[in-house]
């Protein structure tokens, strides 16, 4: 059973890690796809051209920059041109730039804002309308269980991980009698090439603090996208799913 035959989604930051594990969870249960990368084009087309062969939906990458507001309009805008509809968004684009407090530039504290936050706005405020005409949409925002918990070395990703929350539960709240529902997703340690790339004494000590031993899987995090953007949750919203094998933060 596929669970989003025909329906389209517009996945951000869907080259890498979580974002292209949602690209082919969804590829693989009928959707239509348009996915944003922000460099490279060569690997993005291939992702997009790999996906599209092997089920038989539509995929395109586009080059855009979430954090721009110009860019998000102009993007929803080529993807309503080139696929009609847009029935979910996935905000999942972001960044890092950790550093404690005492060394933390304003440049590393407002690159994070602008990358994480704002792009959830940007892509959010021109998906809105469209999805209000057809009175129907799904809008999934990444937040991280660290936006929940906290961490030291990590309080620009923190806050804007916990404004991701609040942006999450008032657009719930908002737009739910045009039936567009709004949820979050809260991963915690997922493995990616670039966790991957952690040294072994870091690993341990995030392992440490799951109850469950081990590290979640990308395909873990895209099975709560899958149902969120799907009918299966036609009455949710409002909710932040931890994907975190029972974290202790």
């Amino acid at each position: 059973m596929k669970l989003l035959e025909n329906k389209v989604a517009l996945i951000t930051g869907g080259s890498r890690g979580i974002g292209e594990g949602i690209v082919k969870k969804f590829a693989s249960h009928g959707a239509n796809i348009a996915f944003t990368y922000l460099s490279s084009a060569e690997k993005a087309n291939k992702i997009a051209d790999e996906v599209a062969s092997e089920f038989g939906v539509k995929v395109k990458a586009y080059q855009s920059d979430a954090a721009s507001y110009s860019s998000s309009e102009s993007l929803v805008a080529e993807v309503l041109k080139e696929f009609e509809t847009i029935d979910t968004l996935v905000n999942n684009a972001g960044i890092t730039r950790d550093n404690l407090i005492l060394r933390m530039s304003e440049e590393q504290w407002n690159e994070v804002m602008v990358a994480n936050l704002n792009s959830v706005f940007n892509l959010t405020k021109h998906v809105v309308k469209p999805m209000m005409k057809q009175r129907k949409g799904s809008i999934i925002n990444m937040t991280s269980i660290i936006g929940i918990s906290g961490h030291a070395g990590q309080a620009n990703y923190a806050a804007s991980k916990a404004g991701i929350i609040g942006f999450t539960k008032s657009l719930a709240d908002e737009l739910g009698s045009r039936n567009i529902r709004c949820n979050a997703i809260a991963p915690g340690f997922i493995r990616t090439d670039m966790t991957d790339a952690l040294p072994d004494d870091v690993k341990e000590h995030y392992l440490a603090d799951i109850p469950m031993n081990r590290f979640g899987e990308t395909s873990e995090v895209a099975d709560i996208a899958l149902f969120l953007a799907s009918d299966m949750s036609s009455y949710v919203s409002k909710q932040v799913i931890r994907v975190d094998g029972a974290h202790r933060g």
